[in-house]
């Protein structure tokens, strides 16, 4: 019992003292603070503008250049609204709400990640005003004890006059007079409860919630905030019933840029890179306009109709050159590029190829196509015919199912799929035998970032989009040092891969990726159509594009060897024009010739859709008309063919007579 005693003195004695030191912090912390005026008078946020890798001003996020409105002046609807969805405790606690701490907590250790947030609006003014949003328990620790600060030398009514007005409501808007201004075109003393609702439903994702990006997102946002307002007792069931966010009219947007897509990606990344928070600075990123244009271009012509389409161009260095998210930003801000995960069909073969050399197998090495099953799994060709023994080379450029299927029966999946995990996958990966056909998703980012590995010789690339951030002055805050790799394949092995994915383009499925230079690819299309994926790299950059609708419906005609691979030619034609050709480091063997397969038809003369096993699938209601071009005509694959898509002379070819020199 005595020690029970001495642990309680022993907790109560650390208790205070823990108390005296966090008063004494406070208290230095107090006298750090600027006065209320002065904060009032200093900028409502940071002026960035953010420029593409030649120096062009692609996009600006400034400060406020609405009202300061004191509180009185502020809406009752509108104060209520931000208390009741951010801080429901707020005249209650000292600045921070131990309640909130401790369901934030509680929610992490039964879901294992950080899903609610525990700050408080005066942590949240502390950190707009003198901090960053780094996650980290330094930065956190340093967030209370502002917080206490304010609430020692602040009102209640001072510190929310202060959110209010201070606070980014997102599209460059900093305070509620700025957003109202914005989003619905009129001053924040007019704002309507629904009207509020909307603003203040903002703050927890500024671009997520965007009314002029996302209206049905900006919309089911409101809802809540007015539920949450109703639950808080600060609206009746009445009023709340009254309230149709639906009905208020949003302002227009002024067009937008597919470059958003990118600016979006790459602005996040900014707050884990620089802890400038007032000073007006310049972000320069990766981005080469002329690039960028190209990919939209590339995706808006190529896109079946009615789908949508994504492209990623990642440098030798690991710098993103181009990203489009998606065919029209106005219409979607969804970006398809970094956030969907889709199936990536017989792209993730790269896995399974990457696999098999690093255990030893060669791209001259004998494989037999033919009918195959692994533990009641029968895996079919996407031509419905089996070529019998041919080379390692010629099964990955016609894309066998049979033999990937055979080969991961022999390297294990679990091995592919560690080595798409060593390549950068992140996504969750199952392991069963169809899987070397892609029944995994994957993001379009991380597959091109695989790609690019092999490029760079088996060693990892790191994607970014922020070169350097300097004030307006041009002191530089930030510069990208060089990105850490790792070796993940042996070189060997990736020189191997390229052989495959060389071969793959020069006369295999990727023949519409032939850009008169050498290339390196592989297709990728999924059951029934529901994707189509080009990726491949030429010239030190690699690109990965994907298509398909957002609800993965059927696509007719959708491979990956035409519309993607056709979006792909596009682009790299522009994009690589004006860097050196470059010659792979490999000799390329081409594999044997084989008639081209036929694709399966059903009884009224239609393509037959087909599953991942490549089984037709029976009773499948027909599919929209794609509109897409002319597929690849078919060609007998001989050696003239061979010459003219390498560019290669034919041996008995007279040679052309010397230029004369003028010597």
């Amino acid at each position: 019992m005595t020690w029970i005693v001495r642990l309680f003195k022993i907790g109560i004695f650390g208790l205070l003292l823990g108390l005296m030191v966090l008063g004494i912090f406070v208290a230095i912390a107090r006298g750090e603070i600027d006065s209320f005026e002065d904060l009032k008078a200093s900028p409502n946020g940071q002026m960035i503008r953010i420029r593409a890798a030649d120096g062009t001003v692609i996009q600006s996020l400034g400060p406020s250049f609405g009202r300061w409105l004191t509180f009185k002046q502020l809406p009752d609807e509108m104060k209520e609204a931000m208390v009741a969805v951010e801080d429901r405790r707020y005249y209650m606690h000292p600045g921070v709400d131990p309640i909130g701490i401790t369901r934030s907590f509680y929610v992490r250790a039964i879901e294992g990640r950080w899903t609610q947030g525990g700050s408080t609006i005066t942590q949240q003014l502390a950190r707009n005003v003198y901090l960053n949003s780094n996650k980290e328990f330094g930065r956190k620790i340093r967030e209370i004890i502002l917080a206490l600060a304010m609430e020692t030398k602040f009102s209640k009514e001072q510190i929310l006059e202060l959110y209010l007005n201070k606070v980014y409501f997102g599209g460059g808007a900093y305070g509620v007079d700025a957003a109202s201004r914005k989003f619905f075109d009129h001053g924040a003393e007019e704002l309507s409860l629904a009207e509020a609702a909307i603003i203040a439903g903002l703050v927890k994702a500024p671009s997520r919630y965007s009314p002029t990006a996302d209206a049905k997102a900006a919309l089911d946002r409101a809802e809540v905030v007015v539920k949450v307002m109703q639950d808080a007792g600060m609206i009746t069931a009445e009023q709340a019933a009254a309230v149709k966010p639906a009905q208020v009219k949003i302002a227009s947007e002024p067009p937008q840029d597919s470059v958003r897509y990118f600016t979006d990606w790459m602005l996040p990344q900014l707050d884990g890179l620089i802890d400038e928070t007032e000073k007006a600075i310049d972000v320069w990123t990766t981005l080469d306009l002329k690039m960028q244009r190209a990919a939209t271009a590339a995706i808006v012509a190529n896109v079946p109709k009615g789908t949508q389409g994504a492209l990623v161009a990642i440098d030798r260095d690991g710098a993103v050159k181009a990203m489009v998210g998606g065919t029209d930003y106005v219409t979607s801000n969804y970006n398809r590029a970094v956030t969907a995960v889709r199936q990536p069909g017989s792209a993730w073969k790269l896995f399974v190829y990457l696999t098999a050399l690093e255990a030893g197998f060669r791209p001259e090495d004998k494989v037999v196509d033919e009918p195959v099953e692994i533990e009641g799994w029968q895996p079919k060709n996407s031509g419905g015919s089996y070529a019998g023994e041919i080379t390692l080379r010629t099964a990955f450029a016609y894309s066998k199912n049979t033999v990937a299927a055979k080969i991961g029966e022999e390297v294990g999946t679990s091995s592919i799929a560690n080595m798409a995990k060593r390549f950068g996958i992140t996504t969750p990966i199952n392991t069963q035998p169809s899987m070397v056909l892609g029944t995994s998703e994957a993001r379009v980012i991380d597959m091109t970032r695989a790609f690019a590995a092999v490029a760079a010789k088996g060693r990892s690339i790191t994607p970014y989009g922020i070169s350097k951030v300097t004030t307006i002055d041009g002191d530089v805050i930030y510069s990208a040092k060089p990105q850490k790799s790792i070796q993940l394949v042996e070189e060997w092995v990736a020189g191997g891969m390229t052989d495959l994915m060389q071969t793959a383009v020069a006369t295999g499925t990727g023949r519409a990726a032939n850009i008169g230079r050498p290339a390196a690819g592989k297709t990728g299309t999924t059951s029934s159509n529901k994707d189509g994926w080009f990726l491949g790299f030429s010239s030190g950059l690699t690109t990965g594009v994907w298509m398909g609708r957002d609800n993965a419906r059927a696509v007719g005609g959708l491979e990956g060897g035409r519309a993607p691979a056709q979006a792909w030619a596009a682009f790299m034609r522009v994009a690589v024009a004006n860097r050196p050709v470059e010659q792979f480091a490999t000799e390329v063997t081409f594999p044997e010739r084989l008639e081209e397969e036929e694709l399966l038809l059903g009884a009224d003369g239609e393509p037959l859709l087909l599953d991942e096993n490549g089984n037709p699938i029976e009773g499948v209601p027909s599919v929209d008309d794609p509109n897409l071009p002319d597929g690849i005509r078919s060609e007998q694959l001989d050696e003239d063919f061979i010459d003219k898509a390498i560019g290669r002379r034919p041996v008995d070819a007279e040679p052309e007579p010397d230029e004369p020199t003028g010597l």
